[in-house]
């Protein structure tokens, strides 16, 4: 196995950096994906027992001038490694102004994906910081736990407003209450909910709109799909994002599921929030 890449723009750099950053904020260890063509970013607990689910994609031609990988064989050219994104991040943090940042995986100590970045400088002489970051090689017969997971049958699909602007509302919503209900419409309608003993407060949107999917639930469009969740979940996946998406949605599963996408030009990131009974 081997893979080697190069990233030369200063805007690709920062961009990958915030990618980081975000899946940092959402797990402490992933499944680094490595294809010819893609990176992909998955954290993949068994939303059925309550865990949260994440899939990440990202175009390699878009953010390195050069790359290159030889996979487990000719016919299974990937390879897959557990990674802790937040040494990722670290790394990438203290590079940030690099002229050039290679990434490539070594053997050391143990495996370690090595991130060498060569900094500006005054003088003639370079100078370049290289950060070992330790993996583990996931082996070929678990790799059919790390594929795209399938778009749930969802009852409502609709378009997010600001995140922003939804995460002042959670974060406020948080002091209130450890649950928040989610619920939302085929006409473009959100509602953000919290009902206690001492307070019941509710934030509406209007006017979001809903995807126009080939498939699009034949509810009636007027008619609430539900989920009830922990808020901190919620606010994690908010307070996390850097990723400026130009697209956001969330598709609902009534009582069961959210499953939020996060749509940019050269990034897709989804994330499976379970319900809370």
């Amino acid at each position: 196995m081997k893979f080697r890449g190069k990233i030369v723009d200063v805007a690709c750099l920062n961009h990958f950096s915030r990618v980081m950053t975000t899946i940092s904020k959402l797990t402490k260890t992933c499944v680094l994906r490595l294809t010819p063509n893609n990176l992909f970013f998955i954290l993949s607990e068994k939303v059925a027992n309550g865990g949260v689910s994440m899939w990440c994609e990202l175009s390699q031609a878009n953010f390195f001038e050069e790359f290159q990988m030889e996979g487990v064989t000719q016919e299974d050219n990937e390879i897959c490694l557990e990674v802790a994104p937040e040494n990722l991040s670290r790394a990438l943090k203290t590079v940030q102004n690099a002229k050039t940042l290679k990434i490539k995986l070594t053997k050391k100590h143990c495996p370690c994906l090595t991130i060498a970045a060569e900094l500006p400088t005054l003088s003639s002489v370079s100078r370049v910081v290289t950060h070992d970051v330790p993996v583990d090689i996931i082996p070929r017969k678990l790799w059919h736990e790390f594929k795209e997971p399938h778009m749930p049958d969802f009852d409502v699909s609709i378009y997010l407003p600001p995140l922003k602007t939804i995460k002042n509302v959670v974060d406020r919503m948080k002091n209130l209450s450890n649950f928040l209900v989610l619920e939302a419409n085929m006409s473009g309608e959100m509602n953000l909910k919290i009902e206690t003993d001492l307070v019941s407060v509710t934030t509406h949107f209007k006017d979001l709109g809903n995807p126009p999917w080939d498939d699009a639930s034949q509810r009636d469009s007027e008619v609430m799909a539900q989920v009830r969740l922990d808020v901190r979940r919620l606010q994690t996946f908010l307070t996390g994002q850097q990723v400026n998406p130009t697209k956001a949605l969330c598709n609902l599963v009534h009582h069961r599921l959210v499953h939020l996408i996060l749509l940019h030009e050269d990034v897709s990131l989804q994330y499976f929030i379970p319900t809370v009974a």
